[in-house]
């Protein structure tokens, strides 16, 4: 129903009028400190690999503009000869030599390059720096355990700010654990419980449980003893035993980051490993060969480890030492901002054709949730941010490219579950169905309560963009009742014009979404 309102016009001021963006703080992707980080090189010396990565940082999530990794085993045959593998120190610096050449031309010089235990450890590491330093012109920092492990705590905390547990970096030759709380990293410490370690231990099976056993009930000893935290998972074993679990659950969203196991599936997995065939299930897993060689020993080590720990959950992050280098650098101020909210700005101010609006959107759909608690807040900001990005797809496949986008985007800070609620957002922000899509098996990680607020949010977006005023005017305010399941719809009235046959068809969706009887109000 349509009816003119002589009364009070009720207006909640949006973030923009406000000149702050309410419990998000102001966007600092384009302040002079953050555009310093828009590009950035980190190079990562590692027992197993050698990898060049040029992060986009200007967003507090930062986007991989350069990813390539070179399977170099440096570290293997360390424990027997003491020194660096000599075919992998011929694949390291082909590798880095490459590496110099494209950071020169995407001129990021001079790239941060650190080595972690195998050139650490090695005899002819020294020496290997400097050849690397005169051949390629990359200067290498040898770091210590201690550090390696704080670096890679501080890669999880710019996914996670604030986040609290257990961090487990696993390389080729070691194995760091580093406490984190209230965004600081806290105690670290080093062990050589690596899988090209793990194969030169002597005895066997059994002497390699034992060692394996011995060595972590020591690593709790020297942390206190600590049970029951989250216990973050980072390095290249830990995901790739990941994948694996994903197989073997037949997981829906193969996602790494933030992907979540428990104590019991690591040891289910282990025993899926065990009995696969390897060359098989790498293919169905997509490992590669080099990497799922190491599977096996890594699987033991990370059963012993939860069984000896007991975390409360287990999560994988794909942040880790490179992505610590990188919040290393990054201004206090934006390493305390939310990684999701700040690259969803981002994200608008890039490709939206109106940027500024996600904020205005936010304001007007939000009293339609109000028992939202602070993190389901967040995703909906993320929605109303996102909503108009993909509006260069074909029309016919928006709603999909929009699901594809907010699930497997890199984006920092997001659940798998909230990954689904954002998705099915966006895609009811351009489409009422999502029966009979092909992702939809995605959705059972979602509750049905939770889909049908998803749905709720993707409609009321959908309403919303109807009614553009201009990146900074409200266009009206929405009041949900859901006891008397009534929606209103107060319009400016500089708004009535653009509330035409479609707008009202959209409010109407939105009403029958909320099973509520709808009334839409104009000022004179």
């Amino acid at each position: 129903m349509l009816r003119q309102d002589h009364g009070g016009f009720m207006n909640e001021q949006s973030d923009a009028q406000r000149g702050d963006w309410g419990p998000f703080g102001r966007p600092l992707f384009d302040d002079p400190e953050s555009r310093a980080l828009s590009r950035v090189g980190v190079v990562d010396v590692g027992s197993n690999s050698v990898r060049l990565v040029v992060f986009d940082g200007a967003a507090r999530s930062p986007a991989y503009f350069y990813n390539e990794k070179i399977m170099c085993a440096l570290g293997e045959g360390l424990s027997e000869t003491g020194k660096l593998s000599p075919r992998g120190r011929e694949r390291a610096l082909n590798a880095l030599k490459r590496f110099a050449t494209l950071a020169e031309g995407m001129n990021i010089t001079p790239l941060t390059a650190v080595a972690t235990a195998a050139v650490r450890e090695a005899e002819d590491g020294p020496e290997f720096c400097e050849q690397v330093l005169r051949e390629t012109g990359i200067e290498i920092h040898v770091i210590e355990g201690d550090e390696e492990a704080r670096l890679s705590a501080q890669g999880v905390l710019l996914g996670w700010p604030g986040s609290y547990g257990m961090v487990c970096d696993i390389g080729g030759s070691s194995m760091e654990l580093a406490d984190i709380a209230e965004g600081k990293v806290g105690r670290r410490l080093t062990s050589a419980l690596g899988p090209l370690k793990l194969k030169e231990v002597k005895g066997g099976e059994k002497g390699l449980d034992a060692y394996i056993k011995s060595t972590i009930e020591q690593i709790h000893e020297e942390m206190d003893g600590e049970t029951g935290m989250r216990l973050f998972l980072v390095g290249g074993s830990w995901r790739a035993i990941a994948r694996c679990d994903m197989t073997r659950r037949d997981y829906p969203l193969t996602v790494l980051h933030e992907y979540r196991m428990s104590t019991e599936s690591v040891a289910e997995t282990r025993k899926y490993i065990e009995k696969e065939d390897p060359d098989d299930l790498r293919g169905r897993a997509g490992v590669s060969s080099d990497r799922m060689a190491l599977v096996p020993l890594a699987i033991r080590v990370l059963d012993r480890l939860v069984q000896v720990f007991q975390p409360k959950d287990i999560t994988i992050s794909s942040y880790g030492i490179r992505e610590g280098m990188l919040y290393e650098q990054m201004p206090p101020a934006l390493r305390d901002r939310d990684p999701l909210i700040e690259a969803c700005r981002f994200a608008e101010a890039k490709d939206a054709r109106m940027p500024g609006f996600g904020p205005i959107l936010f304001d007007f759909v939000r009293p339609l949730f109000p028992h939202a608690d602070w993190q389901r807040k967040r995703i909906i900001k993320a929605a109303c941010l996102l909503h108009d990005v993909s509006w260069r797809a074909h029309p016919d496949y928006r709603p999909q490219v929009c699901f594809d986008n907010a699930t497997r985007a890199n984006l920092g800070g997001l659940k798998h579950s909230e990954r689904v609620f954002l998705g099915l957002a966006l895609m009811h922000r351009y489409s009422n169905k999502r029966e009979g899509v092909h992702y939809s098996q995605m959705f059972t990680l979602v509750p049905d309560e939770d889909q049908r607020e998803a749905e709720v949010l993707g409609r009321a977006m959908r309403l919303g963009a109807m009614l553009w005023l201009g990146a900074e005017t409200v266009p009206g305010n929405l009041a949900w009742n859901a006891v008397d399941r009534t929606l209103t719809l107060d319009l400016d009235p500089r708004a009535k014009s653009l509330f035409g046959e479609v707008a009202e068809q959209r409010f109407k969706s939105l009403a029958s979404a909320l099973d509520a009887t709808g009334e839409v109000r104009i000022r004179d």
